[in-house]
């Protein structure tokens, strides 16, 4: 039970780190001013959100007790 509890970790662990990498390098595509119009308030919102969601795992790794976190919008 324990050895199938971990082999379930890892497998999900890794696909799902790697999607986050995915996910962040895509995040890093919108500073092409070419494509994108963007102000410094905007990326202070961003770098911000992702800062908490990345405290917010290693409090719950710390202390697991729920879900804690919420969506991310850039303008209200």
């Amino acid at each position: 039970m324990v050895e199938l509890k971990r082999t379930k970790f890892v497998e999900l662990a890794e696909k799902r780190v790697n999607k986050a990498i995915l996910n962040m390098k895509l995040i890093g595509n919108l500073s092409n001013k070419a494509n994108y119009d963007y102000n410094s308030a905007d990326i202070r919102k961003i770098s911000q959100a992702l800062d908490d969601a990345v405290a917010d795992v290693k409090r719950r790794f710390r202390t697991p007790s729920g879900n804690s976190a919420s969506a991310f919008k850039l303008e209200d």
